[in-house]
């Protein structure tokens, strides 16, 4: 497996429209995530990263939403990602769509988001399946420079590992577009074989206890009455001498 970390300078596209079939993608990605943004409430949205703030969130029930970036018109806060410039915990909630596809230490990514998520706080992370189409044409040399396939892939066994790190409950996760060319992904296949589809999709909350509770182990130990052999033996003679008296 390789690092998380990286050293390369990974190119971040701006829009969705610089991505060949992108604009599937995110079409794919909006429709796939439709029923969670009215489950998402509080007071502030951040939208981190070009592509996220290319998403359609207008279904979503928080209404001040951030777009925060290094480059693309649409962002309204030009800061960098690796520093967010917000309080600890100000945030309700945060979107990474395609973010950690194009960074090139995941990891400190989303310890930021988490400082600056609140308690119980949402996490919506969209990435690419290097188990798909997608993933496969990856290996080709040609095409290795080209977008999307330049970008960093994760398996969601992998994102599901950094967030069980930071203790963050999944409260859904599925995969999106097996037929990353056709507007719909392919109805058939991606109901039937959704696993291999090239969008991955992951919604989490931040928790602040343990998700697996382990129980303390009772170092004292539970002492049963031992019986006084002598002393039985002792009163049992006494009582049978008493009566032979």
């Amino acid at each position: 497996m390789k690092p998380a970390q990286s050293n390369k300078t990974i190119e971040a596209p701006a829009s969705w429209d610089d991505i060949p079939c992108g604009a599937y993608y995110r079409q794919a990605l909006e429709q796939g995530l439709k029923a969670w943004w009215p489950k998402l409430f509080g007071f502030h949205l951040l939208k981190i990263g070009a592509l996220s703030a290319d998403l359609d969130t207008g279904d979503c029930a928080i209404s001040h939403q951030v777009n925060v970036g290094l480059a693309s018109e649409r962002l309204q806060v030009i800061a960098d990602p690796y520093q967010l410039p917000f309080a600890n915990k100000s945030a309700d909630a945060c979107l990474l769509a395609h973010t950690l596809s194009y960074t090139g230490d995941p990891h400190r990514l989303l310890r930021e988001v988490d400082r600056v998520l609140i308690d119980d706080g949402w996490l919506v992370i969209t990435t690419f399946n290097p188990v798909s189409l997608l993933g496969l044409a990856k290996i080709c040399p040609i095409l290795f420079r080209r977008q999307p396939y330049k970008s960093r892939m994760y398996t969601q066994m992998r994102l599901l590992d950094w967030l069980g790190v930071l203790n963050f409950e999944v409260l859904h996760r599925t995969h999106l577009q097996v037929l990353p060319w056709r507007r719909q992904g392919g109805r058939l296949l991606s109901t039937h074989f959704p696993a291999i589809g090239c969008l991955s999709v992951i919604v989490a909350r931040k928790r602040t206890f343990p998700l697996s509770l382990t129980p303390l182990k009772n170092k004292t130990s539970s002492r049963g009455l031992r019986r006084p052999v002598n002393a039985t033996t002792r009163s049992c003679r006494q009582l049978h001498g008493s009566k032979a008296k």
